[in-house]
């Protein structure tokens, strides 16, 4: 890919006078922000919402009811009625499998969307490319970035349209998978009492669900109100994920973490509170959004075929691919556009070693232009300051909102900024930050959901395979797959989601290729009358070793970064942050590989009884 910046006479510069900024000086302070956030318990410091604190997993959205215990078969159960377990039952009947089973602790399908209703919440890669099957339901988002209502209702018209709400059991939650080696079929326990049956079984829980709570001294201690930004209680607040929060005008309330959901609800808090007060250990990079409603002459003018150009041509960007153009051109391919303005000529022609540099420089300026984005916009400049994010973009998910900034320059809103070491404790009446206590009547937990490489705490339930191998040991020490899907020892059972697969920031894409896969190993299998098919041990073997091949770099590049689940906080422990020991060559590569092992038409390394 030629670049058109061929004023210098050498590939490109570190000089900081041309560049605008010093590398050096910035790349120590990345150093010395990192360093100071790292703790000796990493992800030890989270702590499970049970017990005590099991009222944080309350669903506010669905009646309880009651039912008899199921010990019936199905062909397929899928765990999880998100947005992935939707494209793997899409597929699923377009392969022709007709018995499917949904089991959901939601009270309907949505996943990260039925529980995500806070007031804000939307998508932050844009609709056209986020949201599933778009074409197959005939449907064009209303605005770029679809807010939650919207995308929840497009997950109910996906199952409508794909019949899979036929005995869907919500509101039961898995307490384990067990094979049984005798019947060839996996036995399905939950907390209502059932032992179901299914030959296959597909593990479709999703990433953001199960909140995570700080293990911050006292927190089952405080006596006001509380809840997590996943379970957002609007009886409490007022309002709707609209905002309007109309019953916060007399409270003081509290919010720890300042991730992509609070970047979405603190303006609708700040709003409508009393006082709020924002507990910040390390802030996000967040650059403007731009948001629009959908443009009817644009929306008239798409051919068949839009929806997957547009979905691939995302990919190919933040990958830092070639394309003709790009299609989305926003804030998460920002920083591969601004490379033309740092090298000249073919990057290709540049080493590896080169190559780093010119990334990191393009990564450089990008953040430059965020905290100047904050200190242009925010009145208080120590505010600001406390405000700016030292580290590369892409260590932490990027932000992007229109009003978030804005919020800090309400008289009645406060930024606590804890130098990256959270609250000292929490009382029976407020949070204590630095020796001050800061008195409140709410407490909202905005601190995220289980994620990372133990897929018991992710999930809640441990998966036990043939000659009782359990999940959670195997991978104890990172994922160990065959393309991300299969594991040997568990037949019949196929795993959606980050594992060793093609990352791309646009989740459902892997999803959804990885839909296509199971689908079409299921068809195969069925097609041949097979009790089981499983990954043997040398192929698993020879695709660890493939992504191991990427190890080096890609931990290097998480150990740099701040503490984060991206690596584990920041523990260094190798495999065990949810992007070490990916397959490292790319989104577009990693669907390229799948597609032409299917192509093939052999199941190479796929054992088939």
């Amino acid at each position: 890919m030629t670049r058109k910046n061929e004023t210098r006479t050498k590939p490109f510069s570190t000089d900081p006078a041309e560049l605008g900024f010093d590398p050096v000086a910035l790349r120590d302070k990345y150093n010395m922000e990192r360093d100071k956030r790292i703790r000796k318990d990493g992800y030890g410091q989270y702590i499970d919402a049970a017990g005590k604190l099991s009222d944080y997993m309350h669903d506010f959205y669905a009646e309880p009811f009651t039912r008899e215990p199921l010990t019936d078969e199905v062909e397929v159960a899928i765990i999880g009625g998100g947005f992935s377990g939707l494209m793997v039952g899409a597929a699923l009947r377009d392969a022709g499998v007709k018995d499917i089973r949904v089991i959901d602790k939601a009270g309907d399908f949505g996943g990260t969307w039925y529980w995500n209703r806070y007031p804000g919440a939307q998508c932050d890669i844009e609709a056209y490319v986020y949201m599933p099957l778009l074409e197959e339901l005939d449907y064009v988002p209303t605005e770029r970035y679809a807010h939650a209502p919207e995308l929840l209702q497009h997950s109910i018209n996906i199952a409508k349209k794909y019949d899979l709400y036929k005995d869907t059991c919500f509101q039961t939650e898995i307490t384990e998978l067990r094979w049984d080696e005798s019947i060839s079929r996996w036995i399905i326990h939950t907390d209502r009492g059932d032992a179901m049956k299914a030959r296959y079984v597909a593990l479709a829980n999703g990433l953001l669900t199960r909140p995570k709570l700080p293990g911050i001294p006292g927190i089952e201690t405080f006596k006001g109100h509380t809840f997590h930004t996943g379970r957002w209680d609007y009886d409490y607040t007022g309002g709707s994920s609209a905002g309007d929060l109309s019953k916060l005008g007399d409270k003081r309330v509290g919010i720890i973490g300042t991730g992509p959901t609070s970047i979405q609800c603190i303006p609708h808090l700040g709003e409508a509170s009393k006082a709020l007060y924002v507990f910040q250990r390390t802030p996000s990079s967040v650059d403007a959004r731009y948001n629009a409603p959908t443009d009817p002459v644009w929306k008239a003018k798409l051919k068949p075929g839009w929806h997957k150009a547009r979905v691939e041509n995302f990919s190919i960007a933040l990958g830092g691919g070639y394309a003709d153009e790009d299609m989305v051109g926003d804030g998460w391919t920002d920083i591969f556009r601004n490379i033309g303005g740092i090298v000249t000529g073919d990057i290709d022609e540049l080493s590896d070693e080169e190559q780093e540099q010119v990334f990191e420089l393009a990564d450089f300026q990008k953040m430059e232009e965020i905290r100047n984005r904050a200190a242009s916009i925010v009145e208080d400049q120590a505010t600001a300051e406390a405000l700016k994010a030292y580290y590369r973009q892409y260590c932490k998910r990027p932000c992007f909102h229109d009003d978030y900034l804005q919020t800090y320059n309400r008289p009645s809103v406060t930024l606590v900024d804890t130098n990256g070491q959270g609250p000292e404790r929490i009382t029976e009446t407020g949070v204590v930050v630095d020796g001050k206590e800061y008195e409140i009547d709410c407490l909202i937990i905005s601190t995220g959901f289980e994620v990372g490489s133990n897929y018991t705490s992710q999930s809640g339930y441990d998966v036990i395979g043939r000659n009782g191998t359990a999940l959670s040991k195997k991978w104890a020490d990172g994922f160990s797959t065959l393309h991300g899907l299969q594991t040997h020892d568990f037949p019949n059972c196929f795993f959606l989601g980050f594992t060793q697969t093609g990352v791309t920031a646009n989740a459902t894409h892997t999803l959804g290729e990885q839909a296509q896969h199971l689908a079409y190993i299921v068809a195969q299998a069925m097609a041949r009358k097979a009790e089981t098919v499983e990954a043997t041990q040398a192929a698993e073997d020879e695709w660890c070793a493939v992504c191991d091949s990427y190890g080096d770099k890609t931990e290097r590049l998480l150990e740099e970064c701040t503490p984060g689940y991206y690596n584990n906080e920041g523990s260094g422990a190798s495999k065990k942050g949810i992007f070490s020991g990916q397959y490292g060559g790319g989104a577009a590569q990693f669907f390229d590989i799948i597609k032409k092992w299917r192509d093939e038409g052999n199941l190479r390394g796929v054992e088939i009884k």
